[in-house]
This record gives structure tokens, sequence and C-alpha cells, in this order.
């Protein structure tokens, strides 16, 4: 098996932030093809939502957008295992991007939430980045209740 290309490592790990030991394993098994490895990635991940589906999301927090102009909000619960992960600043990261989605998609529920492109990268899903929070974080993770509000909607 040829060894990780160094240079491609970085790449995807700069793109995806999901751990060097996982990406390594990718572009190993993949001959370094970031293509091939990407969609690998994404295969663990799917799995890796199977795997942790059923544990306890008695965790995480809150997140919020506000439109630039004032005028738009979304707000998002976001549910994880542990405080250790709910506490992590990737973790809010992505708490926030998901209340971004929110207000400017206007979903009128989760399920509907998940099948939205992303507003940031036309070729992924919300359930795309759901998967690979749950691949970095190594943990159930679980969109719980959403909001938007409109002035004088």
């Amino acid at each position: 098996m040829p060894s990780a290309d160094i240079k491609k490592l970085k790449q995807l790990r700069d793109e995806t932030e999901v751990s060097f030991s996982l990406i390594k394993k990718a572009l190993e098994e993949t001959n370094n093809d970031i293509a091939k490895a990407k969609k690998k990635l994404q295969e663990w991940g799917a799995e890796k939502v199977t795997k942790v589906a059923g544990r306890s999301t008695s965790q995480g927090g809150i997140y919020s957008y506000l439109h630039h102009d004032g005028k738009t909000a979304g707000l998002v619960e976001l549910l994880c295992e542990t405080d250790f992960v709910s506490g992590n600043d990737d973790f809010k990261t992505f708490g926030r991007e998901i209340a971004m989605q929110i207000a400017s998609f206007n979903p009128k529920n989760p399920e509907e939430l998940l099948k939205q492109e992303y507003i940031r990268d036309s070729s992924k899903t919300i359930d795309d980045l759901l998967k690979e929070a749950v691949l970095k974080f190594g943990e159930n993770i679980k969109i719980s209740r959403i909001l938007r509000w409109k002035l004088n909607e």
C-alpha cells in the first residue's frame, strides 16, 4: 500500500477537517487520489452515523445567526453526546453554519433542512455536513429543533 502524499494529506485536512489518521488511511487506500479519498471519507461518515445513531444526545447547544440587515435570524438546537464536544469551537462553528442555513432558506423542519443544498457548497447537502461532523467528532449529532424568525412575518 503506498504511503500518503503529505501535500495531499494537508490539502484534504484543510478541506474536510477530518483527523489526519483517517485522511492518511483514505489516501493510502485510494492511491493518493483526492476525489476517491473524499468519497471514502463520506462512506466512512455514513457508516459512523449508523454506528452511533442509537446513542443518547443529552448535550449540545443552541446556536444563532442574525443576517447583516438585522431582519432575519436562524436558530438551531444541535445535540451531541458529551459536553466535551459541545464546548468545542468547531462544533460551535458548525452550529452557527446550520443557523445561517436556516435563516437563508427557511426549512420547515429538521428533515427538510437535511435535504437542502449547503449555502456555502452546493455539492453538499446539510445531511452531508452532519455526517462529516459525526465522523470528525466521533459522536452522535442531531439537529433537534429549528426556527427562522423574520421581521414582520
